[in-house]
């Protein structure tokens, strides 16, 4: 019973921690938390869904065309939504231009697509494995295996490319960065199309998993894995990955052990309790301001 539920904890949070990834990207280059990121996680799902159903392609093409579309969607975002704001107001203008995408988004996809619960046909035969001290579906490995992937990849990106070497000195100080050449706006914009790319296949597999899409899946789904994102210390791509397994797994133990009825209040109260004990989260730095 344990190890089962072990790794359903594992399969919800490697989605929060693909989630968590555009959160903890775009705040280690902008400083800034794109609340918007939940419904672009949504979207994705929505397209999957269309891709499936109405063009009948298989589920791997529909991953693939999702993460494609998320990420001009991000982009789009990005050049419309924030970068009008980016060095000529307070963040609170950002913040506040966040929201209001998250809501236009939102609601955009329920006059589109309507307020009712959707879900994927069955595109995989999902199988059951007996290993004798846990039962394992299909589903579940193809879930954790392409997690992983995902972020094997976007490690090897970040510290092999040379965009990556351009992201990681933006986030050590953008104003230099622009200073020595590299080119700071498409930097970011890359930044957020990598970030919805992600977001994106974690929507797909929670809508394959879970047997449900619906216009404000996100909502809920953003706000645990910027608690995720800020667990494993907000800014640190490592931190994002670890923050978003352990919550994933904090979360279905309590449902398992506890009561259902605590399951959303479980990754609040983890955020809670980071942000009063250590503030930079697990892997985070302590960054000291000198004046």
């Amino acid at each position: 019973m344990f190890l089962e539920q072990l790794l359903n904890g594992l399969t919800l949070g490697s989605t929060y921690a693909l989630i968590a990834l555009g959160y903890t990207m775009v705040y280690g280059i902008v400083q800034l938390i794109n609340f918007a990121h939940g419904e672009v996680y949504m979207i994705g799902a929505f397209v999957g869904l269309f891709m499936v159903t109405a063009l009948g392609v298989n589920i791997v093409v529909a991953l693939a065309g999702a993460m494609l579309f998320c990420m001009l969607v991000g982009m789009l975002i990005e050049r419309v939504a924030y970068r009008p704001l980016r060095g000529k107001s307070s963040r609170l203008s950002a913040l506040i231009s966040a929201i209001g995408v998250s809501i236009f988004l939102q609601t955009l996809l329920a006059l589109i697509a309507g307020i009712n619960t959707r879900s994927y046909p069955n595109v995989i035969n999902n199988q059951t494995y007996d290993l004798g001290f846990a039962e394992v579906s299909l589903l579940q490995i193809l879930i954790l295996g392409l997690s992983a992937l995902l972020m094997i990849g976007l490690q090897v990106m970040i510290h092999r490319t040379r965009i990556g070497k351009a992201m990681r000195a933006s986030s050590q100080d953008l104003d230099a960065s622009y200073l020595m050449g590299i080119n700071v706006n498409r930097v970011i914009s890359f930044t957020f199309a990598i970030g919805s790319a992600l977001a994106a296949a974690g929507g797909i597999m929670v809508g394959i998993y879970y047997n449900a899409v619906w216009p404000y899946m996100g909502m809920m789904a953003g706000l645990k894995a910027f608690a995720a994102a800020v667990l494993g210390g907000i800014g640190s791509i490592p931190g994002a990955m670890i923050g978003g397994l352990t919550l994933g797994v904090l979360e279905i133990m309590g449902v398992a052990y506890l009561t259902s009825s605590y399951k959303d209040a479980i990754a609040f109260g983890i955020l809670i309790l980071v942000l009063l004990i250590r503030p930079q989260g697990l892997m985070g730095q302590k960054i000291t301001k000198k004046v």
